[in-house]
């Protein structure tokens, strides 16, 4: 007998879904998650191979390993253990993915270990030390970085820290995620203007209250292909409408 099915039981309890929600997420009748979790049923391969991949798990560790229990000292379970082993190894410089389709959930676990310990990561050998994440955007604001690059940016734990005119992916609880230049206002510490670099976009301010997180832009991927090409007239035009938004930022401050 295998362990799969108090395995399927433990890892539906550690999301907090019913039966009913897991049934739907593995597409199976929710008579069968009780069949499997009762061990009066064995799952399917195509089920188990889905819930491997769902928790970033082998088979073998699905079928013969207890995740629910510590198999060595130091208590914890053993994807507690797992999971300290993968965010604590500084070396591999792990980058955790957002894509798109997972900007909603993150707004609400950006905290969550364990949600963020399920994005898939990469490593860049360029990026050394420091925490790192990558987004990916869409939309035309900050052309000619185009929709659909991801962007890696650096934590930075303070607005303190914050340089002008420097590129971050800034999350807020207003504005979701986005990929901006940011100026601050000596006068006005309590809020911070967003400007893409597409000059039809305009700026506009948030509170700094309202900023859950703030990522210094470090690294764009893209696909060569997709990437814009500026003529010159429309360069001088992005200079003009830079300088500006600059001429009226300083009315502004004084």
């Amino acid at each position: 007998m295998t362990k799969a099915g108090q395995n399927l039981k433990y890892l539906r309890k550690l999301r907090g879904w019913t039966q009913e929600e897991f049934a739907q997420k593995l597409n199976v009748k929710r008579s069968l998650i009780g069949a499997y979790e009762e061990e009066r049923a064995e799952p399917r391969m195509e089920v188990l191979e889905l819930v491997a991949q769902m928790f970033k798990l082998s088979l073998d560790e699905l079928l013969l390993r207890d995740l629910s229990v510590s198999n060595g000292s130091g208590g914890g379970s053993y994807l507690q253990k797992r999971r300290m082993q993968k965010m604590g190894d500084s070396e591999r410089n792990l980058i955790h993915f957002v894509p798109v389709k997972a900007a909603a959930g993150y707004l609400t676990s950006y905290a969550d270990s364990e949600f963020i310990d399920e994005l898939n990561t990469f490593t860049l050998p360029m990026l050394k030390g420091g925490q790192y994440r990558a987004f990916e955007i869409i939309g035309d604001s900050m052309l000619p970085t185009p929709s659909g690059s991801i962007i890696v940016g650096e934590k930075i734990d303070s607005m303190d820290d914050v340089k002008n005119g420097q590129a971050y992916i800034v999350v807020s609880k207003n504005e979701g995620i986005v990929y901006k230049r940011i100026q601050k206002n000596a006068k006005v510490k309590n809020k911070i203007t967003l400007e893409s670099d597409n000059p039809n976009f305009q700026p506009y301010q948030i509170n700094t209250e309202d900023v859950v997180e703030l990522w210094l832009a470090q690294v764009v991927i893209g696909k060569v292909a997709s990437q814009q090409r500026w003529d010159v007239n429309s360069l001088a035009n992005l200079v003009t409408n830079l300088q500006d938004q600059v001429s009226n930022l300083k009315k502004k401050m004084n």
